[in-house]
């Protein structure tokens, strides 16, 4: 187990949803087991599913997904998790969770799932950035004044083999145009984890724990995080509004994800470090020797 991790079991969510939503507390409870390390999934009967943030930096993404995916999900063409109860910190667990209506699907690598998966990822980030974004950025990844980290960046880079290619794709993010119009509304995290696919296709978005207001190349590092070369120029094709300076910016929001991730995960979460691994390959592959 990581450091830092909230221990959760059935008990616990039973627990919790006698003691705040008794309505639900004759449903049957088991975990879902996933890739990711935010947050612990369980789900409550058929039509439900709790989620309960693991780790203090995730401590406010019970309260954002209640706040965003209301305003944000009428307008986009796949579902996601519809939030249905927000619950409250306890003696026995310190963070707000929430209660999110069941989504079905299963997450897929690439290579499994419908050719048209890139164009659809498209039609979601632009009905996404269309939504009216009346208010400050607020994303994390895209943020405002620019992508940072600088040192943590270059020190991962090292610890990964310190190829001076991803060092490259990192300078010239830097170096590219920052984003000057109004923030607009992002998912930032489009990762093998977080999409769902029905018999092949694409059909649903979780995790809406890392969204936000702020530059639209955080969700165009998709291109790297989940899709293949030939995904890669479909999507690029599909998104002719933007021009190099965010595809240089979401290579170097990509690079950031990856590089961080990869020396984190390695050893604890094999899921995640293949989702690093190859997005660096993805990257290099641009870049021959």
């Amino acid at each position: 187990m990581l450091d830092g991790v909230i221990a959760t079991d059935v008990a616990l969510v039973r627990s919790l949803v006698r003691s705040q939503f008794p309505r639900w507390q004759g449903l049957p409870v088991r975990e879902v087991v996933h890739g990711g390390t935010s947050n612990a999934l369980y789900r409550l009967g058929d039509e439900l599913a709790v989620r309960l943030p693991r780790r203090e930096w995730a401590h406010d993404g019970a309260a954002k997904e209640a706040s965003i995916v209301p305003r944000v999900a009428p307008h986009l063409p796949i579902a996601v998790p519809e939030p249905v109860e927000l619950g409250s910190p306890t003696e026995t667990y310190p963070y707000q969770w929430s209660v999110v209506r069941w989504l079905g699907g299963e997450t897929a690598p690439v290579e499994a799932v419908d050719e048209d998966t890139p164009l659809r990822l498209a039609a979601l980030i632009r009905a996404l950035h269309a939504i009216d974004a009346d208010g400050p950025w607020t994303a994390g990844r895209g943020r405002v004044s620019g992508i940072g980290d600088d040192s943590a960046v270059r020190s991962c880079i090292a610890q990964v083999g310190g190829d001076p290619r991803l060092t490259a794709i990192w300078e010239e993010s830097l170096a590219a145009p920052r984003w000057e119009q109004p923030g607009r509304w992002l998912h930032a995290d489009l990762h093998e984890g977080n999409l769902l696919f029905s018999g092949g296709s694409l059909s649903g978005v979780i995790d809406w724990g890392s969204a936000g207001v702020g530059d639209p190349a955080a969700d165009l590092m998709t291109a790297w995080l989940y899709l293949d070369e030939r995904g890669r120029k479909a999507f690029q094709r599909e998104l002719v509004e933007f021009d190099d300076a965010a595809w240089a910016r979401a290579r170097g929001w990509a690079l950031h994800l990856a590089v961080l991730a990869l020396p984190y995960y390695r050893d604890t979460n094999k899921f995640l470090a293949g989702i690093a691994s190859r997005t660096l390959d993805g990257l290099l592959a641009e870049r021959p020797r």
